[in-house]
């Protein structure tokens, strides 16, 4: 199916960014509609204390998710490139080292679950109220966490060959799934938190065999043998350098909400702790079209970098900068104007709607440069530049959230916490606009004109 990615060099920008990102959009709102939707039905069927262990726990999901981030945004964006240059058996050599990777480092989320699960738990702020609602959450998790790593790190390779409606399949199956199942877990199993996580691992297990039958059985324009399997470690140092930003922003994402959570629990208590992390999955929710612009246009990013074609590099970014500027004045529209009614949707608990509106007014106050430090982190890394994608993707939750949440409360208490991240936002779109205008040449140049930097080299 090479024509699936040669279309990525010959197809009309727009309605090429289109075809790639609101499928990737489409998939990402399932997801995050079933990341509410779980939140909702553990708020609604367990209460706040079960929202508290959920949220608690999450940090160790999202370095879960890190590592397949790491392996499936780098293993993309090298993928993508080498079929730019029509370096077919060498993507394939990519793909294979991809999938020997994910089985190595998943089966330490495994062991995990039964060695260090509690201890860790009690690092990141589980108090004895919050603790077993926290690991009857994160145990069948750990348990399944190969699952995880493969769906999520096959559906960033299955786009960068261009097939972004199966790569919205593999999101939208296991959300669909999840929300079915999780009333049934909840409610009439009366499994409580742990039937969320269980109706988690079971969706994720189904579309792992779904992914496996589109590779296996010659539906991908790559291709899996045995022989693609063998550890080439310059291909995977190559594929771990340019996935480490995501990695790192998925980790620095973890320690954000531990840092988080710790300084709730300090300055608030465990319900503080429940009403973060039903905004939490609201803020989720607001971000993930804009990850899924960005994902439409990382792969015809990277395959018109390999091919030299700089005039449709620049449509593309030109194009994508405005789309997400305009969804994110519309998350600024939607949270200022609507925080009551969308808290009312998890609870009818009047305490819980007040504390969460006040958050989420604070909180969003200036989500409308959302979108350009979103897009500009994931520009570097679609052209395999690894430092300055390392740097942007670093810098909201590393180099300005985590110190201001754990400066601010000891000021302002709770409210210091809120007030972190429309501070960290305003510091973020700095950065992220001074990168762009030094590089404005890189993003912005003429048609023959020579790139001021190259991406990582191929390794064949």
């Amino acid at each position: 199916m090479k024509q699936q990615s040669q279309r990525l060099g010959t197809e009309p920008i727009p309605k090429l960014l289109t075809n790639l990102s609101v499928p990737a959009m489409i998939g990402m709102f399932v997801m995050a509609l079933y990341n509410v939707v779980d939140t909702l039905f553990i708020a609604r069927g367990v209460g706040i204390l079960g929202v508290s262990g959920v949220s608690i726990g999450f940090p160790v999901m999202m370095i879960i998710m890190a590592i397949a981030a790491a392996v499936g945004i780098g293993g993309a964006s090298v993928i993508s490139r080498r079929l730019g240059e029509n370096k077919q058996e060498e993507a394939n050599q990519v793909f294979g080292n991809i999938l020997f990777t994910i089985v190595v480092v998943s089966s330490f989320g495994f062991i995990g679950a039964f060695t260090f699960l509690e201890p860790l738990l009690k690092l990141f702020g589980a108090t004895d109220n919050i603790m077993p609602y926290a690991t009857d959450y994160l145990f069948p998790i750990m348990l399944g966490s190969f699952f995880f790593s493969f769906a999520f790190t096959t559906n960033s390779i299955i786009r960068s060959e261009g097939n972004s409606k199966f790569a919205m399949m593999t999101m939208i199956i296991p959300a669909v799934l999840n929300m079915i199942l999780d009333p049934i877990f909840i409610f009439g199993l009366d499994m409580g938190v742990q039937g969320a996580s269980v109706a988690t691992v079971i969706s994720q297990a189904t579309v792992t065999i779904v992914v496996l039958n589109y590779f296996l059985k010659g539906k991908s324009s790559l291709t899996v043998k045995a022989s693609y399997l063998k550890p080439q470690w310059s291909v995977i140092r190559e594929v771990l350098t340019i996935g480490m930003p995501a990695f790192i922003r998925q980790v620095s994402g973890s320690g954000m909400m531990i840092a988080i959570n710790l300084m709730l629990i300090k300055f608030g208590g465990e319900f503080e702790v429940g009403v973060f992390g039903i905004v939490q999955k609201l803020a989720m929710f607001t971000i993930m079209p804009m990850i899924g612009v960005l994902q439409g246009m990382q792969p015809i990013i990277g395959y018109n970098y390999g091919a030299k074609n700089y005039d449709r590099l620049k449509e593309t970014v030109m194009l994508g900068m405005k789309v997400v500027t305009i969804i994110s004045a519309g998350i600024f529209i939607l949270m200022m104007a609507f925080p009551e009614g969308l808290m009312n949707i998890f609870t009818g608990d009047e305490a819980t709607i007040e504390t969460g509106a006040y958050a989420i007014r604070i909180m969003f106050a200036l989500a409308i440069l959302i979108g350009a430090q979103v897009v500009s982190g994931g520009l570097y890394q679609a052209l395999g530049m690894a430092k300055p994608a390392l740097i942007l993707s670093m810098a909201r939750q590393v180099l300005f959230l985590i110190p201001l949440v754990l400066i601010l409360p000891n000021f302002f208490g709770v409210t210091g916490v809120w007030l972190a991240f429309p501070l960290s936002d305003l510091f973020a779109f700095i950065l992220s606009m001074i990168f762009l205008y030094k590089d404005r040449s890189l993003f912005f140049k003429a048609k023959n004109q020579d790139p001021p930097y190259q991406a990582a080299p191929s390794q064949g």
